[in-house]
């Protein structure tokens, strides 16, 4: 049996604990002005599953601090998405035209596009929470949905091409692995929906998988990074051709 000062602790942790993650991640980009290293889908798998893990939360009451972290998680991915979007690098697929995306999907030019797609989505779950919300079947599948995308948060990150890590904290990853084996911990302590247990062991799993990326390749700056300055200009002048 935990001790209620221990399990309230503990969620005061899990609410407050992921979105100080990426604390650190933001000020080095700001400071660098460079947001090179830091894949952005990072934003959209956290954006999206935290939003629909509040609708999730309408049909299935877990954790309060659950639902207090994933609003605190909306609103850090929200500004670390305008700083990726402020300071992405030059040659990305959107300056040069050359996404292979379906609509260039996370991959536009401006932050406004971003939210509006994020309202979309909101309006979206919306319209399907009020016609199917009573439907035990929806609320399952919503949750797994949820829960699933954001277990799939590190995938961006280890399959980027780049065989290097530069320019990703070494402190966001710590936190990733720190915080993933904590919840995790937690969800069994607490009882929490089987969504939340098996996701969480997935991505504590690829969370592990980065860390063995990090030891073989090491945060070198990649040679993509190395030419950029030879050849940046001649990249963005045939964009403009």
């Amino acid at each position: 049996m935990i001790p209620p000062w221990l399990s309230s602790l503990a969620s005061i942790g899990m609410a407050i604990g992921p979105p100080l993650v990426y604390l650190d991640q933001t000020v080095s980009m700001i400071k660098k002005k460079d947001a090179t290293g830091f894949s952005r889908d990072i934003c959209a798998v956290l954006l999206l599953a935290n939003i629909a893990r509040c609708f999730f939360w309408l049909g299935e009451h877990f954790e309060f601090a659950l639902l207090v972290q994933s609003l605190l998680m909306i609103l850090c991915q929200v500004i670390l998405l305008y700083i990726c979007v402020l300071y992405r690098p030059r040659i990305t697929p959107e300056n040069l035209g050359t996404s292979s995306r379906p609509l260039s999907f996370w991959q536009w030019p401006t932050y406004s596009q971003h939210i509006e797609f994020l309202a979309g989505f909101i309006v979206f779950l919306t319209i399907l929470v009020l016609i199917f919300g009573r439907v035990d079947a929806f609320i399952w599948l919503l949750g797994f949905f949820a829960l699933g995308l954001e277990s799939t948060l590190p995938l961006p990150q280890f399959f980027r091409l780049q065989k290097s890590l530069y320019g990703f904290r070494m402190s966001t990853l710590v936190g990733w692995v720190g915080g993933d084996s904590f919840k995790t911990v937690y969800f069994f302590a607490q009882g929490s929906p089987l969504q939340f247990k098996i996701c969480a062991i997935f991505q504590l799993s690829v969370d592990i998988a980065i860390i063995v990326q990090r030891l073989v390749y090491g945060n070198a700056p990649p040679p993509s990074i190395l030419e950029e300055g030879d050849d940046l200009e001649q990249a963005l002048a045939l964009s403009e051709e």
